[in-house]
């Protein structure tokens, strides 16, 4: 079987049309000729059209031919127009299946080289995390609620800056391009601003600056912005994003709120201040789980939200990238089924060692 023929997909559409003629071979033989059964062979090559290469269609087209005449002679369907009925019926049924094989294999190689640009295109745009940043281990997770996608609204970057490093997690309002377009937006400023901005005050107006002037509409991003060094504690900007959780070393959680929140990057026009920073203590063996709603916003099939602050024991694993893998996990079981939302987590685990830069290591 060559590559433009596959054989994937369940094994009971590959064998149903051999089992089908096999079952309509019997019900002939065994009724007679009176009953009709002979154009049912043409279930065969329909079937075999869903699944396999065009070839695979045509060789089982011939098999149905083959039948055909076999079953016709037994039964001596060829003195009338029966069994001349039945032949073409096959030869047609089996003509379109190849043409139908052949749209689909077309089908499936556009669909494999759109999936080739959006694994592309994820890579320029969610780039993988450091595994290592200044005193912090990295790791992150993306599910998309659309199976077939990679890349969606929620965005995370992690930068280490002259200023500490400085992390970003954030939700665009919307789905589908238009939404991968604002989170790209957002990103290539977070990227260029925590370089050369100060503090998170100006970062955070770079950011309202560069969403005003490049998105159109309404369209806003809730984003959180953190700043790491060395003095035991993260500086954090919000703009109406959900309070990250932070899990001390003796194993209490708490989510750290601003004073007041700010209104999303965007809607800053709408403002008279700005967003006031806030200070969390964040020290040796700490953990702090940034994420989007989706996360917080899961429902079970009772409608009960994820309780995401009582899942704290499942980033346990000293391996960051594992711990994070199993709220995930408790997460899509939490759903039972597929996401309404994008779910976006970063976690970031201060162990007061590791350099700048370090391992990237991708979403998982």
């Amino acid at each position: 079987m060559t590559a433009s023929e596959p054989t994937s997909g369940p094994a009971v559409l590959y064998w149903m049309p051999m089992a089908t003629m096999s079952v309509v071979a019997v019900a002939d033989v065994t009724a007679g000729p009176g009953v009709g059964f002979l154009p049912l062979v043409s279930l065969g090559p329909a079937f075999a059209s869903l699944v396999g290469g065009w070839r695979r269609t045509v060789l089982i087209g011939v098999v149905a031919l083959v039948l055909c005449v076999g079953l016709g002679l037994y039964n001596d369907l060829f003195d009338g127009r029966r069994g001349f009925t039945a032949l073409a019926s096959v030869a047609g049924v089996t003509g379109v299946g190849v043409v139908a094989s052949v749209m689909r294999a077309r089908r499936e190689a556009e669909l494999a080289s759109v999936r080739s640009i959006a694994e592309a295109a994820q890579r320029v745009l969610l780039r993988p995390v450091p595994r290592t940043a200044g005193p912090l281990q990295v790791a992150v997770s993306y599910t998309s609620a659309v199976a077939e996608a990679r890349i969606g609204g929620d965005l995370y970057e992690v930068v280490a800056s002259p200023y500490g490093v400085r992390v970003i997690v954030g939700d665009v309002q919307g789905k589908g391009l238009a939404a991968v377009e604002t989170a790209a937006v957002v990103l290539g400023a977070f990227r260029e601003a925590a370089h050369d901005e100060p503090d998170l005050v100006g970062l955070g107006e770079r950011l309202e600056r560069s969403v005003s002037r490049e998105v159109e509409g309404e369209k806003f991003v809730t984003a959180v912005l953190a700043e790491i060094g060395s003095a035991g504690e993260a500086v954090m900007l919000s703009f109406g994003h959900p309070a990250p959780m932070v899990v001390r070393a003796d194993g209490t959680v708490s989510f750290p709120e601003p004073a007041s929140y700010a209104l999303p990057l965007g809607l800053g026009a709408y403002e008279e201040e700005g967003p006031e920073p806030y200070r969390v203590d964040f020290t040796a063996d700490d953990q702090m789980l940034l994420h989007t709603d989706g996360v917080t916003e899961t429902r079970d099939s009772s409608g009960a939200f994820y309780p995401l602050a009582e899942r704290a024991h499942l980033l346990k694993d000293p391996d960051a990238g594992r711990a994070l893998e199993a709220v995930r996990e408790d997460l899509l079981r939490h759903a039972d089924g597929p996401l309404h939302d994008d779910a976006a987590m970063l976690l970031l685990r201060y162990h007061g060692h590791g350099q700048p830069g370090g391992d990237r290591v991708p979403a998982v």
